[in-house]
């Protein structure tokens, strides 16, 4: 019953994050207020302890995120932006593994260099979700928020295979660069392909699911929510890289989906559980890191020893150097590749179509590499003890940093980003994602019109008159609805005026409607009058299309 007990406390406190979040007089990023939780559950006032098995977070915990992730990115943009990305995600990790691997070992003699490899290779892995709650959605520039997401999705495998190469040379005391280069190409491709095979066999038994039971939305929700784990441990099972295989399964969703067999009830509940799962996840992730905290800074003197008989201070010290230098790799590396860009295109005779290195975006890119959930798992990953017997070499040394660095990039984010944000004019991709959106709309109204005239063409040849003006009426006013939602996205500033006026007025009208037969149904069933089930039935169709309302009142805007 313990377990049963620290699950519902933990689901508790994610839930209270999220309120204390929203009602703090101070503006702090969620997972801070997390972590902060966290460490309050573990003061001997509460005494709730959790053993923590990086395993299993791993597989728990990892796979859905990653393959929701996966499933949300817009591929387009994604593909569009694959040379950042993949600069961030395989350039920048092996740049800061050596280069931060390189000044920990510096700074702190007593963790080998292998082992301080290991500990760069673990920080390498950024948290894009963690950045989007620092600064709020839309704050960033959409190109930006777009190569971030990216390259959070990719250097969660570069950077854990990395740390696993790393973790083999201390543990064999031999190292080889192209057998590592070349496993960490087998291990990644294999991956992706493992995650692409089970995405797509999923889709297809969904299809066929479908085709002979008929769509269960209960049935596809749980197949749906499968995928993720399968995709990971297949890989893990032979060896290949289980994150890249559940993000892989996660981009290629959307194209193997039952192509709209589905019903909308089983998409709904799909989305809404992915993102409750999302939001669930990503909170205790960082309560764990928060119930560890007090344990590892209560043993901040034994690491203190570890590291040479240092002061206790030295430490917090190292975590803020260490801190410094991700952001400044980070800032040396994104300014560099724009630089060789400029040149590259100089050297082929074009001007380049960017405009002046811009130090203030550089510099919100390079703290916006916050580190998360990742990190904290495979940190606590090392292993105990070597081959031999004897204890890793600083293994609690090695927690207590990576952990430090986990709070010290959140806090800095959330300290310079906003202000390095305000005033920030976003680049143009906001406005040309907008008029996408403008004639995506409008097309889909005509093909309407059309769908409409089609079918109110083919139906009055089958029916007397009467009938036929009782279709003329409602095929008018359906009509009339799709073409002042076309007039809306019109290049005539007085037509989408006029429009937009209707379209405001028409939603107000259907939104103080659908409340009031909510109201309704609530008096009816107070009243005995209807069943629960009956009530339940009404209820879920009114939510439907409040939401849906709701929904196209906040893209409109």
């Amino acid at each position: 019953m313990e377990i049963v007990f620290t699950v519902l406390i933990l689901l508790l406190a994610v839930a209270a994050s999220g309120v204390a979040a929203r009602l703090a007089p101070f503006k702090l990023p969620l997972p801070l207020f997390q972590i902060g939780l966290g460490a309050v559950l573990a003061l001997p006032l509460f005494g709730l302890r959790i053993s923590f098995d990086p395993e299993l977070f791993l597989l728990l915990f990892i796979p859905p995120l990653l393959f929701s992730d996966g499933w949300r990115i817009p591929k387009r943009e994604f593909f569009r932006l694959s040379k950042p990305i993949l600069a961030l995600a395989l350039g920048l990790v092996l740049f800061t593994v050596v280069g931060v691997g390189y000044f920990i070992h510096w700074m702190i003699p007593v963790i080998s260099l292998p082992a301080a490899f290991a500990l760069a290779a673990v920080l390498s892995p950024t948290d894009a979700v963690a950045v989007s709650s620092i600064v709020g959605k839309g704050r960033l520039p959409t190109t930006l928020q777009h190569v971030l997401e990216g390259e959070a999705l990719m250097n969660d495998a570069s950077g854990l295979v990395a740390f696993k190469f790393a973790i083999g040379a201390v543990l064999s005391g031999t190292f080889s660069l192209m057998d590592a280069s070349l496993s960490f190409v087998l291990i990644a491709i294999g991956g992706i392909v493992v995650g692409l095979a089970v995405a797509w066999s999923f889709g297809l038994v969904r299809r066929k699911i479908i085709e002979w039971a008929g769509d269960e939305p209960g049935v596809q929700v749980v197949l749906l929510l499968l995928i993720p784990f399968a995709a990971y441990i297949f890989a893990e099972h032979f060896g290949l890289s289980g994150i890249l295989s559940a993000v892989a399964a996660g981009m290629l969703m959307p194209y193997v989906e039952t192509a709209g067999a589905e019903s909308a009830a089983t998409r709904m509940q799909g989305r809404s559980i992915l993102m409750m799962l999302e939001f669930v996840f990503n909170g205790m992730s960082f309560l764990l890191l928060g119930l560890q905290l007090p344990g590892i800074v209560g043993l901040a003197h034994i690491d203190a020893q570890m590291a040479g008989n240092v002061p206790v201070w030295h430490l917090f010290a190292y975590i803020a150097a260490i801190t410094a230098a991700l952001i400044a790799m980070r800032f040396f590396w994104v300014w560099f590749n724009l630089r060789l860009k400029s040149f590259s295109s100089a050297l082929r005779g074009r001007r380049s179509k960017q405009r002046a290195l811009d130090v203030r975006l550089i510099s919100i890119t390079s703290l916006s590499g916050v580190r998360g959930a990742i990190t904290l798992a495979a940190v606590m990953s090392i292993p105990l003890a070597m081959p031999n017997g004897s204890a890793f070499p600083a293994r609690d040394l090695l927690i207590f940093l990576a952990t430090g660095v986990i709070l010290c990039s959140l806090l800095s984010g959330s300290f310079f980003l906003p202000w390095l944000l305000k005033g920030l004019q976003l680049d143009g991709e906001h406005q040309r994602q907008r008029a996408e959106e403008m004639r995506a709309r409008a097309r889909v109204s005509e093909a309407a019109v059309r769908g409409i005239e089609n079918a109110h063409d083919k139906l009055s040849t089958q029916l007397d008159e009467a009938d036929q003006a009782l279709l003329t009426e409602v095929s008018g006013s359906l009509l009339a609805t799709y073409r002042m939602r076309m007039d809306a996205e019109s290049d005539s500033e007085e037509t989408h005026r006029v429009a937009n006026r209707f379209k405001q007025f028409e939603r107000e009208l259907r939104l103080e409607a659908l409340r009031a037969e909510r109201q309704e149904l609530h008096r009816l069933r107070a009243q005995q009058e209807i069943n629960d089930e009956t009530f339940m039935s009404l209820i879920n169709q009114i939510d439907m299309a409040e939401t849906w309302l709701l929904g196209s009142l906040s893209s409109s805007n």
